[in-house]
């Protein structure tokens, strides 16, 4: 909705829709390696919130130190139940894939936002300092093979967003001027510098995490669900139904 000034200046969009989910969803913060937390968290929400289809924004792995058994538990869930969880990529998630791509261009980078803690959970240690592209090549080949085909390939099959009537879930942000359908990977994955600043003017909320806050919140058309579960040892779900958005923490 836009208003205008008396004057005829036009202002930013005045963002007051309500959340219109087609179906309750329940969306899960990044996990960041934190099995333990994902497990309890999931039992709450069989508790609290067992019609709603989950999803989750990403950043499975890094960080935390059960990378390899967050994957495992999602793509076991999926797998068992594969209408009632999406997984989307996060831009960890992308770090590692480009890791495996280009060992040693993206390698370093990897391993200083959390990649060692990642290759740890797969019971392998990350290259020294100063360490060669045949270093970096070695690692990337028992990485693969302990990641497996199966793994491999659900990591490079997630998607970028999912959305459900106006409620649309990404993982970093949205470039609030154009529609959803037509975000880039950049802001999706990384961010966009007016994304909770400029309200969208479609009536979409969007759901994300990425970014940590203090607490969830949900304002102007905008969810937070990033309560830095490695680091603060509290995983957050955003659980979203027409004209109505809480919080549950484990």
């Amino acid at each position: 909705m836009f208003s205008f000034l008396r004057k005829g200046r036009r202002q930013p969009p005045v963002f007051d829709s309500p959340p219109a989910p087609d179906r309750p969803v329940a969306v899960i913060g990044d996990i960041h390696g934190s099995d333990g937390l994902l497990e309890r968290l999931l039992q709450r929400l069989e508790d609290e919130a067992g019609a709603h289809t989950l999803v989750c924004v990403g950043d499975y792995v890094d960080r935390g130190e059960d990378s390899a058994r967050v994957i495992d538990r999602l793509m076991a869930r999926q797998e068992a139940a594969p209408d009632s969880l999406i997984c989307l990529m996060g831009n960890h998630e992308r770090m590692m894939l480009d890791f495996l791509d280009a060992p040693g261009r993206a390698g370093p980078r990897w391993m200083k936002y959390g990649g060692v803690q990642t290759v740890a959970s797969f019971r392998l240690a990350p290259p020294s300092a100063g360490a060669s592209e045949d270093d970096w090549l070695y690692l990337r080949d028992r990485l693969e093979a302990a990641l497996g085909a199966r793994r491999e390939r659900w990591l490079r099959d997630l998607p970028l967003c999912w959305q459900s009537g106006n409620v649309a879930v990404v993982h970093a942000a949205a470039d609030p001027a154009l529609p959803i359908a037509g975000q880039p990977e950049q802001a999706l994955l990384w961010g966009h510098p007016d994304f909770g600043r400029v309200p969208r003017g479609d009536g979409t909320w969007v759901v994300h995490g990425h970014t940590i806050v203090p607490d969830p919140s949900a304002e102007a058309g905008v969810v937070a669900t990033d309560t830095g579960a490695y680091a603060t040892g509290r995983l957050t779900a955003a659980l979203i139904a027409p004209g109505d958005i809480r919080f549950v923490t484990a």
